[in-house]
């Protein structure tokens, strides 16, 4: 069969027109970044100065038809977005941004601000919005369009909140820079008038994804992740069974569950593609899949029946919820930079017969093994490549034993002891090229003072650390106008602590002495330990407080690799 794609060329003035827009559960949800919307911002703007003749094409949207809402006497065509979203979005919330801060006074900015407002807010008993986003749980979109009020983005918890936040502030601050130079009123009318789309509005579900699938082939700027769910989708609908609305219903709940999994971390996509299939192959493979490849297999498991589209959306989602936990551990955020790393501790987690202790012990010794000789000895992300990735597909083997797992884990490292490792290490230089390592070193030391003080981790005062960029709490005791930028016992571990997110700052050039206070009330035990030696601060303090902790980290690693 020939599939007939018969699209509309249309402005943003009358593809808005008559619609109202909502973007489904089980779709992506808003991860445009500053990046994405500063080169629309540069589109719109180059438009602009290209003269008034000149049109822009922005993008292709497909949208599947729904029913019919009826406004006071207006009627309007609902669509669900299935491509496009990210603009779309970002395109509503600068006219948003227009309509607040356009003059009212005269009669054209009053007619122009209302039209703006009726468009995004139906002047309905229900204030229906032009576009209703997805997992909006906190409504920072919808209260943007009603009230034009909007939170700081660092409040926001989640990604899609805190891009929507900054999505916000980025359109208002195009809008500040536009009205300094240009009208708005010439803002409005070109992107009403003057940016176009390619719009496919189709009636029947079963169309759309043999729809993306073309426009795809044609170089739709797809993600891998998003192609494999189209495909998927497709199977189902393809398939000729009695239960097929409630096989639809079940895959987009379970994509709705992925997509609020997977818009925690603009990485976790691309990773649960590439793990679930590198996990699932049937031989030991020798390396991650990568995500062309991972689409192919992932498919090709699924595409003969409904129930095997099912069970891998399921893996899929098991894999996406595995890998978001530890993207999220703040305690393994280093550890966890090497892809083969993490997807073994990803195996580790899908083991669903494990209990949580037994996890809980394999990923302590993934945890010491995998810092020992990525961070520690400073391996590379090539290393060890097919070593850790055929033990992650042995993990997740049910006939594989924990004993097995924890001996493939201590195999690892048998080659590298502990002590040669310490010994190559003392005397080096940690910052700043070791940023994320000293800072989780000094996490892991300042755990085990705890331990020894009997009293409890704070981990209050940690998040504030791991939240922070790793360098904006790392602090020089002996600070660095006072000794060669070159030096290493400057830079060595012995004379460097962390500090809450900024001090480090605060205390400048200070001396180590005038530090002292400071330091005391971080309430951080590894920080307080220098505290009485600090009036007399220099090399000899540094090289013994070095060689404490290294003596700590021997005994500590020893143990546990």
């Amino acid at each position: 069969m020939v599939l007939e794609i018969q699209p509309q060329h249309l402005t943003f003035g009358d593809m808005v027109h008559g619609r109202l827009f909502r973007i489904p559960e089980y779709q992506r949800t808003y991860s445009w970044q500053s990046r994405q919307r500063n080169d629309l911002f540069e589109d719109i703007q180059r438009t602009w100065e290209s003269g008034p003749d000149r049109r822009h094409f922005m993008a292709t949207i497909v949208g599947l038809r729904r029913e019919i809402r009826t406004i006071i006497i207006d009627e309007h065509q609902v669509i669900d977005v299935v491509d496009g979203q990210q603009r779309l979005t970002t395109l509503i919330l600068l006219m948003k941004s227009i309509a607040k801060s356009i003059d009212r006074s005269g009669p054209i900015g009053d007619r122009l601000g209302r039209e703006i407002d009726e468009a995004l807010v139906k002047p309905d008993e229900t204030s229906l919005l032009l576009l209703q986003t997805n997992h909006d749980s906190s409504h920072y979109f919808a209260d943007y369009l009603r009230t034009g009020s909007h939170p700081d983005p660092a409040t926001a918890t989640t990604l899609a909140d805190r891009e929507i936040l900054q999505a916000i502030r980025d359109c208002e601050k195009f809008v500040d820079t536009w009205q300094q130079n240009n009208p708005l009123t010439d803002l409005i009318a070109l992107i009403r008038n003057r940016l176009t789309f390619i719009f496919h509005e189709i009636g029947d579900e079963a169309i759309v994804y043999t729809v993306f699938e073309v426009l795809n082939s044609r170089g739709l700027d797809v993600s891998y992740f998003d192609r494999l769910k189209s495909m998927l989708m497709g199977a189902i609908f393809e398939s000729d069974t009695g239960n097929q609305d409630e096989l639809i219903s079940e895959v987009h709940g379970l994509w709705s569950d992925i997509y609020s999994c997977v818009g925690l971390n603009r990485t976790i996509d691309s990773e649960t593609l590439r793990f679930a299939a590198t996990l699932t192959s049937i031989s030991p493979p020798s390396r991650p899949s990568g995500e062309e490849a991972a689409v192919d297999v992932l498919y090709a498991q699924s595409k003969d029946s409904p129930k095997q589209v099912i069970e891998t959306t399921r893996w899929l989602l098991s894999v996406a919820q595995a890998v978001a936990k530890l993207a999220n551990d703040h305690r393994r955020s280093t550890v966890t930079r090497i892809a083969q790393g993490r997807l073994l501790a990803t195996a580790i987690l899908l083991r669903t017969d494990l209990s949580a202790e037994d996890k809980e012990e394999l990923l302590e010794a993934w945890e010491a093994v995998t810092f020992h000789l990525y961070g520690l000895r400073g391996h590379d992300a090539r290393w060890s490549v097919g070593d850790y990735t055929r033990l992650s597909w042995k993990t997740i083997q049910p006939q594989t034993k924990k004993p097995e797992v924890f001996e493939g884990i201590r195999e690892l490292a048998k080659s590298y002891p502990i002590g040669d490792t310490i010994s190559e290490i003392k005397g080096q230089i940690w910052y700043p090229h070791w940023a994320e390592e000293v800072r989780y070193f000094l996490y892991r030391y300042e755990e085990h003072l705890a331990n020894q003080a009997g009293q409890k981790f704070d981990n209050e005062q940690w998040n504030r650390i791991w939240e922070a960029n790793a360098a904006s709490s790392i602090d020089h005791i002996l600070p660095q106008s006072d000794f060669d930028t070159e030096n290493h016992f400057g830079h060595g571990l012995g004379n460097l602590v962390l500090l809450p997110p900024n001090l480090n700052s605060q205390l400048g050039n200070k001396s180590p002495a005038d530090k002292a206070e400071a330091y005391y009330k971080t309430g951080l035990l590894h920080v307080q330990e220098v505290v009485e030696n600090l009036p007399k601060w220099g090399l000899k303090e540094i090289q013994k407080r070095e060689g404490k902790i290294l003596n700590w980290a021997q005994q500590e690693w020893a143990t546990n690799s």
